[in-house]
Parts: C-alpha cells; sequence; structure tokens
C-alpha cells in the first residue's frame, strides 16, 4: 500500500462532509464517537473501502459505508456518491435537535415537582433522551 492510498478516518469523515472541520472529526474520533465494529477509533485509523462505521453527532447517529476513498474535501454532490448511508429508516425520522421533541409543562402556581412527579415525568419520558 502507497503513501496515496492511506488515508485517516478524520480526513475521510471531514471530506466526505459528515464534520464541517478536520479539527471537529478528529475531535469525535477522540471523544469515543467514531466506531468500527464497536470498538472506537483513532483520528489516525486507516480506512478501507467496504468497511462500515457507525458515527454519532449530537443526537444523530450515521451507519456508513465506505465506496471510495476521498483524499479532498469536494461538493456535496460529490461526496454524497463516496459512501453508502446504511442508518435505519426509522432512526433518521427521531427528533433531529431538542428543539423538535416534546416537552412537558407544570402549571403556573404549581411549584417545585415533589420526588413522586418527577418519577412520573421520567417513566412519561421512558429514557427518551438517553445515549446507549
Amino acid at each position: 500500500m502507497t503513501e496515496k492510498e492511506k488515508l485517516r478516518i478524520d480526513k475521510y469523515l471531514w471530506a466526505i462532509r459528515l464534520f464541517k472541520t478536520r479539527s471537529l472529526a478528529t475531535d469525535a474520533c477522540k471523544a469515543g464517537r467514531v466506531k468500527f465494529n464497536g470498538q472506537n477509533l483513532k483520528p489516525s485509523a486507516i480506512v478501507k473501502v467496504g468497511e462500515v462505521y457507525q458515527v454519532s453527532k449530537g443526537i444523530e447517529k450515521k451507519i456508513i459505508e465506505v465506496v471510495e476513498l476521498l483524499y479532498n474535501r469536494v461538493e456535496a454532490k460529490i461526496a454524497v456518491t463516496k459512501y453508502k448511508d446504511l442508518t435505519p429508516v426509522e432512526e433518521t425520522h427521531a427528533f433531529k435537535s431538542m428543539f423538535h421533541a416534546p416537552t412537558l409543562k407544570r402549571d403556573r402556581g404549581a411549584g417545585r415537582p415533589t420526588k413522586k412527579d418527577r418519577r412520573e415525568t421520567d417513566d412519561l419520558i421512558g429514557g427518551m433522551f438517553e445515549e446507549e
């Protein structure tokens, strides 16, 4: 494998436009938000065609398969052809941000919630916003 054929995961994620900057892609790798076969990847991990990666950005989770290596950042129309998005459809229609999620409101003047109120609220939400 020549030096040109080797491509770091942080550079690939930046080139296919999953992250706005390469340093954001590097930070995501260091924070354990980029995985291959359930294992966290270092930013220097080498990308190979056909491998499947799980990438978490906030509450959004993507599963991508590498179709072709991309060494430099290109326009979005070309970038989307370099990977296959394998994210399940039901996850893509989940809440994209906290602003779109349902909120619970208490009546004005009801005071602070008791422990019982808090438990009922948590049961109602059912762990909707917890990470796996």
